[in-house]
């Protein structure tokens, strides 16, 4: 990815659910209490190229060995990978708005599984991108078409498309415009 990718922007500015593992002085107001500390235990969203580095930070204290190395947040699973949604997702992947649950699903999910090691998410989120670019890219090679009403077809199906979906949308779509238009131009 490119460092201007507005998708990997997107995806680094989704909260991530994480707790920290120290008091830290002057940071109550992320626990709406500013004039506090934030204490050890409390959760908190943070973005998660932020909660990523300070997952990955080590720290050293004085009561811990210097071989026992603590991170300052531990992170978790966020709302979009949760067990409801995993589940939904075993049952029928076409039935589940993937950008009801992040406008960039997969790239979190990706993401999430670079810090994790969760096979099941993994196997999970494979089959459900290869069950639904079939239908994807069906829509692709039909959109543009109306029904009988007059209204666009693949409208509705649009809206629950991540980013990398309508990407392959939009692929599939000039995919089968390019040919149309070259079997004209081949006729004549």
């Amino acid at each position: 990815m490119s460092y201007y990718d507005l998708d990997a922007i997107l995806t680094d500015a989704e909260k991530i659910p994480c707790t920290f593992e120290l008091e830290v002085p002057e940071l109550g107001y992320l626990d709406n209490n500013p004039s506090h500390p934030l204490k050890a235990g409390t959760a908190v969203g943070l973005p998660l190229w932020l909660a990523e580095l300070l997952a990955l930070a080590t720290r050293q204290s004085a009561s811990r060995s210097p071989d026992d190395p603590s991170s300052f947040v531990t992170l978790n699973i966020p709302a979009a990978l949760s067990e409801n949604v995993m589940a939904a997702l075993k049952a029928d992947p076409r039935a589940v708005p993937l950008r009801d649950q992040a406008h960039n699903f997969y790239g979190l999910g990706t993401r999430m599984l670079d810090l994790f090691d969760e096979p099941e998410i993994c196997a999970i989120l494979r089959k459900t991108f290869v069950t639904r670019a079939g239908d994807v890219a069906l829509h692709g090679r039909k959109a543009g078409a109306t029904d009988d009403m007059g209204s666009n077809v693949g409208g509705e199906f649009l809206r629950g498309l991540d980013e990398w979906e309508r990407r392959l949308f939009r692929r599939a779509h000039e995919g089968a415009k390019g040919s149309k238009e070259w079997m004209e131009s081949v006729k004549k």
